[in-house]
């Protein structure tokens, strides 16, 4: 599927459909309102579906986008370059963080290269759409080429559709793995949002003092000449190739009209472009968590999104998305197996 065709595709959430699931949840053998939240996530996954949800959703997959810096060079990260391509094999070698919260998911992880440093060995679970060997780094002109932003777009767009061709998966999990990718997502979150490059921009790996004063500097240069940009012009000048791939992953599930799970900060940027491209995307997208980033919570809210956990996570990978996923299944069984008072023979609460 094109760029264009996935932009094309995305249409609104079903309204109606997420009415008649209310009323059904309503009518379920519990008290009106006892289930919180999983019984507003359940209203949003039909929504999504465009019809009430009457089966588990219990075939979830993860993609990892991923992808190098040359903003690394500024000194903004606490480790080198090399453990983007090192943690790709881990993530492909089933040991990393990811792969044992996957586990508890039933949830397949896949890693889709958008724009790694240096050669990765062939895996069935890794994705290769890389479009550049990483970025330039954006502290001294434009990360990467404006021709790129659409070939890292529509690579996003074929890697869901790489993943969809191998299984039914009825969810996707985003994450990426990149490092300095937090000091894009920033540079990205302040320009999509207006917020100062301070309030943005955090730690990352666990930078020190001195490091986070150089890593704001850097945000707040490189976004200053970007205020009214288009979504294209903020992508080429600050943007990673995994978080513009990732931002076509959305508009590729969005398309299929499958729900987006959003890890964190990164991922939350890339939401950022996608909703300015195709706007209709951001009801297709659930926030898995609040990260510890100060610029996640202003994505978020940008995207008025409320993320269903807040662990004081900051790992990324996808982490915070995978946790989140019983979730959505929990909210699907409930409204998919429970009866409703009528169905179940249940005598009703009397009426206030």
């Amino acid at each position: 599927m094109t760029s264009d065709a996935a932009r094309d595709a995305i249409v609104p959430v079903d309204g109606q459909a997420g009415t008649a699931a209310r009323r059904r949840i309503d009518a379920l053998t519990k008290p009106v309102g006892s289930l919180g939240r999983i019984e507003e996530l359940a209203v949003r996954l039909s929504a999504i579906a465009g019809r009430v949800v009457d089966r588990p959703y219990e075939r979830p997959a993860i993609l990892i986008g991923a992808g190098d810096h040359g903003v690394t060079a500024e000194g903004v990260s606490a480790y080198p370059s090399e453990v983007t391509p090192q943690m790709v094999g881990a993530f492909c070698g089933g040991i990393a963080a990811i792969n044992a919260f996957a586990r508890v998911a039933r949830a397949d992880v896949f890693v889709a290269d958008f724009g790694v440093r240096g050669d990765l060995p062939a895996h069935p679970r890794l994705i290769d759409v890389r479009v550049a060997t990483g970025t330039r780094n954006f502290a001294r002109g434009d990360a990467m080429p404006e021709g790129d932003v659409e070939l890292a777009l529509a690579a996003g767009i074929a890697a869901v559709d790489d993943v969809f061709a191998r299984a039914a998966y009825d969810t996707l999990a985003l994450g990426e793995m990149g490092i300095g990718n937090s000091t894009s997502a920033a540079a990205i979150t302040a320009a999509c949002t207006g917020a100062s490059a301070k309030a943005v921009t955090g730690r990352g790996t666990g930078i020190d003092d001195e490091r986070l004063g150089t890593k704001r500097r850097v945000v707040a240069d490189a976004v200053r000449p970007l205020a009214g940009a288009s979504w294209k012009r903020i992508a080429a000048a600050v943007g990673g190739y995994e978080i513009v791939g990732l931002t076509g992953a959305i508009l590729g599930a969005a398309a299929r009209r499958i729900p987006v799970v959003l890890d964190g900060f990164i991922v939350a940027s890339a939401a950022l472009l996608a909703v300015r491209i195709a706007p209709a995307a951001r009801d297709y997208c659930i926030a898995a968590h609040r990260s510890q980033e100060p610029g996640h919570r202003i994505a978020l809210d940008a995207l008025r999104l409320q993320p269903l956990l807040d662990l004081d996570l900051r790992l990324g990978e996808a982490s915070g998305a995978a946790l989140a996923l019983p979730l959505i299944e929990a909210a699907t069984r409930m409204i998919a197996e429970m009866k409703t008072f009528a169905e179940a023979g249940v005598a009703e609460a009397d009426p206030p």
